[in-house]
């Protein structure tokens, strides 16, 4: 069944059964490996993409039920300029990278949302995306430059 998505701002028609995975039809279909596999049951953040904006795990996102634009690590800025991306390495935040674009991904949109948040906001903002290597305080110190244009 041909499935037609726009991701990063191109429009794909994609012939995959409605219920695959988003994450399988970026990476194995499109051809953008940017977005990365974790767990597969939306526990990890490392999948994370953004769907009409929103924070989603692509995992567990059938491709079927989206209807609006999506966002990849690629897309989020050509250049790599996002404020997030640029708090990231202002903050030396990646350590083996994995988990990178998911914690990416997530702070951006929170960051969209929600100005000036609070230790708490941030903490619970990013709960959902795990970093094996354990960086979350660079994690935290770079979405709260991001967020606050610092």
């Amino acid at each position: 069944m041909a499935v037609t998505l726009t991701v990063n701002g191109k429009q794909h028609q994609v012939d995959v059964p409605p219920d695959t995975p988003l994450l399988w039809v970026i990476r194995d279909v499109i051809g953008l490996t940017g977005t990365k596999f974790g767990c597969g049951i939306a526990a990890c953040g490392a999948c994370t993409v953004h769907v009409g904006g929103q924070a989603v795990r692509s995992c567990i996102t059938s491709v079927g039920d989206v209807g609006d634009p999506v966002t990849t690590i690629e897309g989020l800025d050509p250049d790599g300029n996002h404020p997030v991306q640029r708090a990231w390495r202002d903050a030396n935040v990646p350590q083996c990278g994995f988990c990178q674009s998911g914690q990416i991904m997530q702070a951006a949109a929170f960051v969209a949302s929600t100005r000036n948040p609070d230790d708490r906001q941030i903490t619970e903002a990013m709960s959902g995306n795990i970093c094996r290597c354990g960086c979350y305080q660079r994690i935290h110190a770079a979405v709260k430059a991001a967020s606050t244009g610092a």
